[in-house]
């Protein structure tokens, strides 16, 4: 599969430095876990407002939860997808 011109970018930077591959994956990994929240959230046709709600906290949080998901306790993760009638799995590669 040919990469794209986003695939070469990071590859070049990842080469270049060090502390940037060190950082990438799990900077990555925040950022695609906030998107997994926002994009079930979404499919399931609820705001931020109503997962607050069920959670008893304010939409402010939740829209934090989705643009800037480091550190998040799986715990918190767990209540967001119960929140939506989900679960979370969680897997190790």
């Amino acid at each position: 599969m040919k990469k794209d011109d986003l695939e070469i970018f990071i590859d070049k930077k990842k080469a270049e430095s060090l502390e940037f591959a060190e950082n990438f994956e799990e900077g990555y990994l925040n950022f695609k876990i906030g998107v997994i929240l926002r994009q079930a959230r979404e499919q399931m046709g609820v705001t931020q407002a109503d997962v607050a709600e069920k959670l008893n906290t304010t939409k402010s949080v939740i829209s934090r939860m989705e643009n800037h998901a480091e550190d998040i306790k799986l715990s918190t993760l767990t209540k967001y997808a119960k929140a939506l009638g989900k679960k979370v799995k969680l897997e190790i590669q």
